[in-house]
């Protein structure tokens, strides 16, 4: 998968979900950004790098299996496969959405 894929992966994740209410970015370090505005009452999710209440930092082979289900998100930060920086509350938030 690429990172265009998984962002619109995410997009479809978050048309379908309850208002996140939240900024999100997934640092996928050398393969680029996804940032998640869900603080609108139509979420937004794209590749800019904006700043945001939490970053999740992360491979985008890790997040692709996340978004899938093939990986839980609570046993990749537990093995250090996922860091986060930021608000642990929303990024428990986004955990759900991407398990869901």
């Amino acid at each position: 998968m690429s990172l265009e894929s998984t962002t619109e992966g995410l997009r479809a994740k978050a048309s379908t979900s309850p208002p996140l209410g939240h900024t999100v970015r997934f640092d996928l370090g050398a393969d680029g950004s996804i940032f998640w505005d869900g603080t609108g009452a139509t979420a937004v999710v794209n590749n800019e790098s904006k700043d945001a209440e939490c970053t999740l930092i992360l491979s985008l082979t890790d997040l692709e299996a996340m978004s899938s289900g093939g990986l839980d998100p609570t046993m990749a930060y537990m093995t250090g496969r996922l860091k986060i920086d930021g608000a642990m509350g929303v990024a428990m938030k986004i955990g759900q959405v991407l398990g869901g």
